[in-house]
């Protein structure tokens, strides 16, 4: 597992799509560090804990109603919030909807892309459905992260502005990790990912209605990832340049992609290290102001109605997607509002998952905290590069000082990462929230993913239930 063994790559003649895709067919449990091996037990952890959190949500209940209607009434893979089993398709659409609910998943700054709420649960329903080993399951997961971060990188900041990365570039990546769990060969991946691509889809402008795309986007990318790779097995084909081609991703959804991101690092830069985990239970871009508004509260030993104004120093992504939000009007929205989670911050020291409820969003000291909140572009803090993103508040006061807070990494960022013991009180919290499993099972479940390298089978990997039917 230690040996670093470096793999062949193409001659430089071959498309970047057809380089990527032999990157991913030939990945090996050898190739891979043990840092890699144990972050992607991290990882499923804290993608599993987040799937359980959504058991209850309209929305997913609607996704399992879905699923039931339409999906056999058993079958090799597990539904995680109803503990049903249905087909590898339904159960990766329902469990990347779940995940994707608390927000409180993984995510990649350089892409601005969520990837474990689209790889795993399209790696994991397939490995259940195949009985595969650990191994087979964090090699194909580290392929789908390597593709779909990087195909996040390539599409840019542009393509963020519109489109819904996670829904566009995560299809991708559970193909690819589908893909792998499969054996496809190079060939077949590089059409599993054309028909992963000419499904990509994901609009932004769902958040202006406080809508229930976001979710949907992260259950389709993992089932329209998976229905790609299996049906490439099977010969389908699809476009071998869906990525750079003229008529191909970048050239619709994009400006000024980077064709170098695809590649460039092949087996030596590993970007699932890269990823962050999110503690507080909001949009992401607001986690380096809200960090540095909690350093300069305590070290200032400020409280709340000692403030009357902030400024945000933000990067361009943070403006682009919590800009509109200016008056939240739902639970949902209100993740998605920095005046919001700043209140939060400022009035209960936190902005957890069981902080954003109907009750606070009609809170009338956060809703008026929400007018001494402003976001200002900053092109110092955009021009650092994406593996973090750094947190830059100042803060005035009603006895006339002016105050700074700074953070170099948000908390979660590889640079100020969680430890285990961290991951598992945060997995615990999520499988209380969602009321989804017990204290005790969740130790059960823990235990089993820091040796997730070790298991033999994972058609055994799944919650007890005494009224699911395999």
């Amino acid at each position: 597992m230690n040996a670093m063994i470096e793999l062949e790559r193409p001659a430089s003649k071959e498309s970047p799509s057809a380089t990527l895709s032999q990157f991913l067919a030939e990945l090996q449990i050898e190739t891979l560090p043990a840092e890699v091996v144990s972050r992607t037990e991290e990882a499923f952890l804290d993608w599993f804990a987040c799937a359980l959190a959504g058991r209850g949500a309209r929305p997913i209940r609607v996704l399992e109603q879905f699923a039931e209607a339409m999906g056999p009434v058993a079958g090799p893979s597990q539904i995680l919030v109803s503990r049903k089993y249905t087909s590898p398709v339904f159960a990766a659409l329902v469990n990347g909807a779940a995940s994707h609910v608390a927000e409180q998943d993984d995510v990649h700054n350089g892409a601005l892309f969520h990837p474990g709420t689209v790889v795993f649960p399209a790696v994991f329903s397939a490995a259940q459905q195949l009985g595969v080993s650990g191994k087979q399951f964090i090699v194909a997961c580290v392929a789908g992260y390597e593709a779909s971060i990087r195909i996040g990188e390539f599409l840019g900041p542009a393509h963020y502005k519109v489109f819904h990365t996670t829904g566009t570039a995560g299809t991708l990546g559970a193909a690819a990790g589908t893909g792998r769990i499969l054996g496809l060969d190079a060939s077949k991946m590089q059409h599993a990912l054309g028909s992963a691509g000419t499904q990509a889809a994901g609009l932004w402008e769902f958040l202006v209605d406080a809508a229930d795309s976001k979710v949907l986007h992260a259950g389709k990318a993992a089932a329209d990832g998976l229905l790609s790779a299996y049906i490439a097995r099977n010969g389908f084909t699809g476009a071998r340049r869906v990525l750079e081609g003229e008529r191909g991703m970048a050239a619709g959804m994009s400006k000024g992609a980077d064709v170098a991101k695809l590649t460039d690092g092949l087996g030596k830069r590993w970007t699932i290290l890269e990823c962050s985990y999110k503690v507080h239970a909001c949009c992401r871009h607001t986690h380096p102001s809200a960090d540095a508004l909690l350093s300069v509260m305590k070290r200032e030993r400020l409280k709340a109605e000692d403030i009357i104004h902030i400024k945000a120093h933000v990067h361009q992504g943070a403006i682009d997607v919590l800009g509109p939000i200016k008056n939240p009007e739902t639970v949902h929205q209100s993740r998605f509002s920095m005046g919001f989670v700043l209140g939060l911050i400022a009035e209960h020291g936190k902005a957890g998952v069981t902080d954003f409820t109907e009750s606070t969003l009609r809170d009338p000291k956060l809703r008026a905290f929400l007018n001494r909140v402003v976001m200002e572009f900053d092109p110092e803090i955009n021009a650092v590069p994406g593996s973090y993103w750094g947190g830059w508040v100042e803060v005035l006061t009603k006895d006339g000082r002016h105050l700074e807070g700074r953070v170099a990494a948000a908390k979660g960022d590889p640079q100020n990462s969680l430890d285990r013991s961290d991951l598992e009180a945060k997995a615990q919290r999520l499988a209380k929230y969602g009321d989804a499993a017990s204290a005790d099972e969740m130790c059960q479940l823990i235990s089993r993913a820091w040796k997730l390298v070790d298991e033999p089978d994972l058609s055994r990997f799944v919650l007890q239930s005494e009224n699911a039917t395999r």
